[in-house]
Parts: C-alpha cells; sequence; structure tokens
C-alpha cells in the first residue's frame, strides 16, 4: 500500500455524471493501490442546507448507492459517516483555534460558493475548509486526491498540520495532493454541473430521462441553421463525446462535419444519447441490484464507521493530552 487516502462527498443527493469521471472512477482505481477512506460528509452538508434536514438521511442512502454502482468496494475501503464520528467536529473545533478569519476569507471557493447560490454566509462556511482540514488530519491520512479547484483547501490543511507539529510536537502528517486528471464536466447548460443548479445528468436516471436531457442541452447559441458552421469550443456536446465516446475516430469525424455546417445539432445530440445509455448500461445494473436490498446500505456504512473510530478517537486523545485538555 502507498498510503492513506480520505476524501469524500457531500450527500447533497443522487451522485451525476460529473461525480463519475471527476472522482468515481478515480476511487474505485485507487482502492487497489491505497488504504481508502471514503467519507459521507453530511456535517458539511448544513453549511448550505440547514433549512432542509428532512433530506439529509435520503441523500445519505443514494450517495452511498452510487457510490457503490461506480465501484466503490466496501470489502477494498472503508465507507465512512462523518457525523457519526464526534471527534471529526472536535478537532476542527481545536483546528479553529489555530486559523485566523483572514485566512478563511482568502480561500476562493468562500466567495464564490456564497455567490453562486446567493447565501448569507454562516460562520459554518467559512469554517468549512477547517472542518475538511480535520475530517483529513482526524485519520493522519497522508494523500487526498483533489482537483486544481481543491488545492487552496489542502493547502490550509497543511499549514494547519505543520502549525500544530510545530507548537505541540511531532502529531500529523502534512498530507500530499494526489491532483486528478479528470475532466471536470459542464452542466447541459455549459455551466458547472451542480445539483443546485438543475443542470445534471445523474446516475439513477433513465436512458429516457438522459435522452431527454441531452436533446435539451446548450449547443452553440451562433448557429442558427444545421448548416452553419458550428463552434466546438465550450460546447458541451463535444466534451461529453471526447469523455464517453471510446471510438475517436467518430468523435473526430464530427467534430470535423459540424464545424463544416455538414452535421446539425439534433444528429449530434441522438448519438450522444445513445453513447451515454450505453457507458452508464453496466452502471445502472448494479445500481438495481444494490438498490434492491436497502437494509445492506446502513450496515456498509456501519461496519466502516466503527472500523476506523478507534483511529479518530486515539488521534483526538493525543490531542487533547498535547494541548493541555487530558
Amino acid at each position: 500500500m502507498k498510503g492513506r487516502i480520505l476524501t469524500g462527498h457531500r450527500p447533497t443527493g443522487p451522485r451525476h455524471i460529473g461525480h463519475l469521471v471527476g472522482t468515481l472512477e478515480t476511487w474505485a482505481r485507487l482502492q487497489d493501490d491505497y488504504e481508502c477512506l471514503f467519507l459521507i460528509a453530511d456535517l458539511h452538508v448544513l453549511t448550505t442546507d440547514y433549512e432542509h434536514p428532512q433530506r439529509i438521511q435520503g441523500n445519505v442512502r443514494a450517495t452511498l448507492i452510487d457510490w457503490l454502482a461506480s465501484g466503490i468496494d466496501p470489502q477494498c475501503a472503508c465507507l465512512i459517516l462523518q457525523s457519526a464520528i464526534p471527534a471529526h467536529a472536535q478537532l476542527a473545533l481545536i483546528l479553529g483555534m489555530l486559523t485566523t478569519v483572514a485566512r478563511l476569507e482568502r480561500i476562493p471557493t468562500y466567495k464564490e460558493q456564497a455567490q453562486q447560490l446567493k447565501l448569507n454566509p454562516s460562520t459554518g462556511l467559512l469554517n468549512y475548509p477547517v472542518l475538511q482540514s480535520a475530517d483529513i488530519l482526524v485519520y493522519r491520512a497522508d494523500t487526498v486526491p483533489v482537483g486544481e479547484d481543491q488545492l487552496p483547501h489542502l493547502e490550509l490543511t497543511r499549514e494547519l498540520a505543520r502549525r500544530f507539529n510545530q507548537l505541540f510536537g511531532e502529531t500529523f502528517p502534512e498530507p500530499q495532493a494526489l491532483l486528478s486528471k479528470a475532466a471536470r464536466l459542464s452542466g447541459t447548460d455549459s455551466r458547472t454541473m451542480h445539483t443546485s443548479y438543475g443542470n445534471a445528468i445523474y446516475l439513477g436516471d433513465t436512458p429516457e430521462e438522459t435522452t431527454r436531457k441531452v436533446m435539451s442541452m446548450y449547443t452553440d447559441p451562433t448557429r442558427i441553421h444545421a448548416n452553419d458552421p458550428g463552434h466546438v469550443e465550450g460546447n458541451p456536446l463535444f466534451e461529453y463525446m471526447a469523455v464517453f465516446n471510446s471510438d475517436k475516430s467518430e468523435v473526430k469525424a464530427l467534430i470535423e462535419r459540424y464545424t463544416a455546417g455538414k452535421v446539425g445539432d439534433v444528429t449530434v445530440k441522438r448519438r450522444l444519447a445513445e453513447v451515454l445509455n450505453e457507458y452508464l448500461h453496466p452502471l445502472r445494473r448494479r445500481r438495481a441490484e444494490i438498490a434492491a436490498h436497502p437494509d445492506d446500505l446502513m450496515d456498509i456504512l456501519r461496519t466502516g464507521t466503527e472500523k476506523v473510530r478507534p483511529i479518530a478517537n486515539q488521534v483526538l486523545e493525543e490531542v487533547k493530552e498535547k494541548i493541555g485538555l487530558k
């Protein structure tokens, strides 16, 4: 094993194809080489959606189903429910004492999320990166798979580990980034794919729903007629084709015809719907099998959570002793 990985998702709803190619397929591959801890970060949901607690349990189950259907194997990795281990929140409180407000306000995603979701930011949202740091450090994870947008969060984790070690003695490793090379998909409206935007194709969508969403996709607003030359850059149709169509010669030919005005949007959309449904067919089959046994889901999550609880508790006790709270 190369080391211990900690990563996860907020259970904000079912996973979409952006999650699939952006993280889940990568996580499934990492299971063979790393000790993987995959966190369902339900406490993080409250930073932006605390007014709808009735959604959380259903979203936890939906997230878990999609993880398992995507190849996350509970025999190889630990699947953990964040809120079931109080050490996450306790360590976050302690680490917050070492973090200034000014430092947190410099993290780009803080202002971006507040603006995009039109929020009046809470202290929970401001402290989101500190809790994220605690999630990593409470298991002494040494590797974190991240996209470039998450690097500022990981840098804060490294700073907090370094500062704690300097003040109180060697305690935490400084986790290293495992930079994701996966594509980051646009939504069907060309914005970032996000559950809150209503522009996602979900792993649980039927073939018919997937086709309907593809047929309504944003393409090239400058193209009025089917024989007008089209633009590929910024066009989700061809972004998806590049990711999901294994026949690269077909993709190349479609691009050439599209930019020459020899194929219309509708034809490309129909072909993309076929490609997506073919790609998702095995996952949908596994998903149906998993969803048919809902009681097993919570057993899987409970088993993984209990397996790592002693690690988190031991780290927290060591931290409390070093800062005088024993």
